[in-house]
């Protein structure tokens, strides 16, 4: 599977995003989804065979986090994508706020 076919995926695309930045143990990233830890460890598997991912072991737990290098141009991408939605989170939430201030 190359690169593109694995950030097709919508949530490997979300766990890039919450590894963008931080580390954060597999663990830790399983809790932000309404799937199994075992759908998000299969996610993580397919993150680290491509590359996609760091892998850090300390004791029993494991920490990933998004290598920038090894997504290329997609990084540019991927931030350009989460800056767009971000955007347009801010937009809808201050069109709430004017709605609610005008009744």
């Amino acid at each position: 599977m190359d690169a593109v076919q694995v950030i097709a995926e919508p949530r490997r695309r979300e766990i890039l995003r919450l590894i963008w930045d931080d580390e954060l143990s597999a663990g830790d990233i399983a809790g932000r989804f309404e799937v199994t830890f075992g759908a998000v460890s299969q996610h993580l598997k397919v993150l680290r065979d491509t590359g996609l991912v760091t892998l850090r072991k300390d004791g029993t737990k494991r920490f990933y986090r998004a290598d920038r290098e090894a997504l290329g141009p997609l990084a540019d991408y991927l931030q350009a994508m989460w800056a767009t939605k971000l955007d347009t989170l801010a937009r809808l939430a201050e069109e709430a706020e004017r709605n609610e201030t005008s009744s």
